[in-house]
């Protein structure tokens, strides 16, 4: 059973982890290895509780107690439960979904395991767009996608607006950061994959015309800039979303959904 501490002053000591919530410093509090993360509204909240890391903790008003009774009825942490105007002096910004629980960042996912044993995996290159990330990975989450790869210069996916923008989805699909970038995209090919690249270039195949492979790892890159050039020499195709009028193409976050979408495993569609 949870232990319950109700909570009326946001100067109370026992809620010394939630004062001034930022991600920066999260990020500092390592225990064994490993980080903090925000996961911030109920739904959120019950992802991550499904998800298998460790809740240390909530910050919850009443209500949002109630809504979560069932969920952690036998989990063994901590519940602070305190009016609304609490939670948001304790956390330094308007916490209006009145739920937020501190939780421990897993170990992100082997390569060696996601190569021969998954089919469809996305790759990101220079995604720092905080809601687009959390939107990529929320399609990717509900559209096949069983892995997704990170370069060096993506944003951080425990960060507190991705993990709520992606409801939480984020805390269920392996992911990694890969430092030998572009080179893992080697060792994808031999493992079999064929790697395909989003891009509005004019001289891309249009995506409609290309049927999905047996085994496929999508490519995606940062609005504006996209792939970079090295990226596109090492893909096995180029593929674009063809546009009408004058617009040359979609917000990165809209574009991946199209392709999880057209490129995901033929059994696995609905």
């Amino acid at each position: 059973m949870p232990e319950l501490v109700e909570v009326s002053d946001p100067a109370d000591p026992r809620l010394i982890d939630y004062l001034h919530l930022t991600d920066a410093e999260l990020r500092r509090k390592v225990e064994a290895g490993r980080g903090l993360f925000i996961a911030e509204s109920v739904p959120v909240i019950r992802r991550a509780l499904a998800s298998g890391h460790r809740i240390r903790s909530m910050l919850l008003t009443a209500k949002r107690y109630r809504q979560l009774a069932d969920a952690v009825r036998d989990r063994d942490l901590v519940v602070y439960v305190a009016p609304q105007d609490i939670l948001n002096r304790v956390v330094g910004f308007d916490l209006h979904r009145g739920a937020v629980a501190l939780a421990e960042r897993a170990a992100e996912a082997e390569l060696s395991s996601l190569v021969p044993t998954t089919r469809f995996l996305a790759v990101l290159e220079g995604i720092n767009d905080l809601e687009n990330l959390g939107a990529i990975f929320r399609s990717a989450a509900g559209l096949g996608v069983e892995g997704v790869l990170l370069d060096p210069t993506c944003a951080d996916p425990y960060h507190r607006r991705v993990v709520r923008v992606s409801m939480g989805t984020v805390l269920q699909l392996p992911f990694l950061r890969v430092a030998e970038w572009p080179d893992v995209l080697d060792v994808l090919q031999h493992g079999g994959f064929t790697v395909v690249a989003l891009s509005p270039r004019p001289d891309a195949v249009e995506m409609a015309s290309v049927e999905p492979p047996d085994r496929v790892v999508l490519m995606l890159g940062a609005e504006g800039p996209g792939l970079s050039d090295e990226a596109l020499r090492r893909a096995d195709l180029v593929v674009r979303i063809p546009m009408s009028g004058d617009v040359d193409s979609l917000n990165v976050g809209h574009a991946a959904a199209i392709a999880f979408h057209h490129f995901r495993p033929v059994d696995e569609r609905p």
